[in-house]
């Protein structure tokens, strides 16, 4: 499940020259920079509301709005019809596809989303794939970087495979839903319509259409009145 048809339907973007030739969908990563720099023609054909900060090597497409306090460094292409949302922060190397949302607080750099993607509310997304519909709830947090040194490693016929990347966060499959709070370790991999559950640590690969739960006992007690504590005399 790691070639880009796997998890991904290239007709949702704008972009599946990217994936061409790629063995793994990582690879696409490998490639983001020298893509952009043969593609990117800065335009701004947006609606600021407020004031922005856009950089110089940026393309953004017709209907999309880009609210205040936003910064988009760049080199950034971000499609038509999205919302860039106040304070959220566009870094170098990414690619936003149509009618997507980048909600307030959120900081993505070197990834690509496809359309209807939402990174809504105070998101990190770090050298990472979101493919069509994909939806990370608040606070999601996509790694990158490992603690250890090293390239990030995937799981290959049970043995650890070296993606060849320093920094890799995760594969995000077509229509995946990701809890609020959860956090995705670097190389983690979730099939196409798979569902993370809030507050979950994931590390590693998620077939389609799989569900990861907290597994963690609830514990539910009787509220008991407590003693008021006597004014001071």
């Amino acid at each position: 499940m790691f070639k880009p048809s796997d998890l991904f339907d290239l007709s949702r973007t704008g972009h599946a020259a990217l994936f061409e030739g790629c063995e793994y969908a990582w690879d696409a990563l490998k490639r983001l920079g020298d893509y952009l720099a043969a593609h990117l023609k800065p335009d701004l054909r947006n609606r600021c509301d407020g004031v922005a900060w856009i950089g110089e090597r940026v393309f953004i497409g017709e209907g999309t709005v880009v609210e205040d306090g936003a910064m988009i460094q760049g080199p950034a292409l971000i499609g038509r019809h999205c919302r860039i949302a106040h304070n959220a922060y566009i870094r170098h190397n990414v690619i936003v596809g149509d009618h997507c949302v980048v909600g307030n607080a959120c900081e993505i750099k070197h990834s690509v989303l496809f359309s209807h993607c939402e990174v809504p509310h105070f998101n990190f997304v770090g050298d990472s794939i979101l493919g069509h519909r994909a939806h990370l709830g608040a606070g999601v947090k996509v790694s990158n970087l490992k603690l250890l040194p090293g390239n990030v490693t995937v799981e290959v016929e049970g043995r650890p495979f070296d993606t060849g990347l320093l920094k890799f966060g995760a594969l995000i499959g077509d229509g995946v839903q990701v809890g609020c709070n959860a956090v995705l370790n670097p190389g983690a991999i979730l099939g196409r319509e798979s569902v993370v559950y809030p507050g979950l640590n994931w590390r590693g690969i998620l077939p389609a259409r799989m569900i990861a739960k907290n597994t963690a006992p609830l514990e539910v007690t009787t509220l008991r009145p407590r003693e008021t504590a006597r004014e001071p005399v």
